[in-house]
């Protein structure tokens, strides 16, 4: 059976998704309704040059027997609006690096580079729990907090490509530092590394956070892991740092309602895995922050279905649409 959008006659169109990452580099060949076909992984060298290598001939084996029509790569950082060049990314040394025609010079194909939470952002809204709307806020809640806004069925890139980087709006004036250099982003209070401050909080203060407490002794440290297994035990704890985290992301959702109106807001990244034990004081907090509350539409607030496919995903579709007009 023909997927949705596609001539029964019409052929399945192949690209390769590339989603470097913090700890791993995985590739992927997507066909046109967002279906893996094949995939790869390898660790994450930080280093620049081992990495456009490892991409190289990952893309190459993916490709080999293939007609592959595009590879797009979704990278962390600040990529241009042309999909070609990184800006900067924190992690890998990459300062206006023009990976896309380094790339493309390699492989002898089309490429485009996308941010990787844009990619996974478009791929939820082409294929995940975004299909069938317009105006969609995607936030994934991992070590940081990234950001995809799609509107009227467009990415939103900004001016010079950096837009969308909702983890670094400033909800606590004064508030902690951030890796940015501002103080009081929404990454300080609503990501991954946030819930295990606030876990390591509680259980140095005991009462609520006895347990949280039990296993840092037990462990050595408090883990992503381990409080994600808290959570869904329903330790009182963990559940209380979840909350903090989810009536900051909640409050920072509101003031974005107020800009953006999106129909939907989508949560991707591990912290999203706790479903609606996040959503449910991300909601609480929306609706005590929205303004004008009662008098317009309000959203639908979901978490992202494709997991750790929708970087790959993502990015191959947005080089398919790429080349496609290109």
């Amino acid at each position: 059976m023909a997927g949705p959008g596609r001539w029964l006659d019409s052929p399945v169109v192949q690209a390769i998704g590339i989603d470097i990452g913090g700890t791993k580099i995985a590739g992927a060949v997507v066909d046109d309704d967002g279906v893996v076909l094949a995939e790869a992984r390898v660790p994450t060298v930080p280093d620049g040059p081992v990495i456009v290598d490892a991409v190289a001939a990952m893309v190459g084996g993916l490709a080999a027997g293939r007609d592959v029509a595009a590879v797009g790569v979704a990278a962390p950082g600040f990529i241009d609006d042309g999909q070609s060049t990184v800006y900067y990314t924190p992690n890998i040394p990459w300062r206006n690096e023009p990976l896309r025609d380094v790339l493309a010079a390699r492989l002898g194909l089309f490429v485009t580079v996308d941010n990787d939470a844009n990619a996974a952002g478009w791929a939820e809204y082409r294929f995940g729990v975004g299909r069938g709307s317009r105006d969609m806020t995607m936030l994934t809640i991992g070590t940081g907090v990234g950001g995809a806004i799609v509107t009227r069925s467009r990415l939103f890139r900004g001016g010079f490509g950096t837009g969308a980087e909702l983890g670094h709006l400033r909800v606590v004036p004064d508030g902690l530092p951030c890796g940015c250099g501002a103080r009081g982003c929404l990454e300080q209070y609503g990501s991954g590394r946030a819930l295990l401050r606030m876990a390591n909080e509680l259980a140095d203060a005991g009462g609520i956070g006895l347990a949280l407490a039990g296993a840092r002794e037990r462990d050595g440290a408090l883990t992503g892991a381990v409080v994600g297994r808290l959570i869904q035990e329903g330790d009182p704890g963990a559940l209380h740092a979840l909350g903090e985290l989810g009536g900051a992301l909640g409050a920072a959702c509101a003031s974005l309602q107020a800009v953006l109106d999106p129909e939907l807001f989508v949560f991707g990244g591990g912290v999203a895995e706790a479903g609606e034990l996040l959503l449910a004081p991300v909601r609480d907090a929306f609706r005590a922050h929205l303004p004008a509350r009662g008098y317009h539409p309000e959203p639908a607030f979901r978490v992202a279905s494709l997991g750790n496919d929708a970087g790959m995903v993502g990015a191959a579709d947005l080089a398919r649409v790429a080349r496609a007009a290109a």
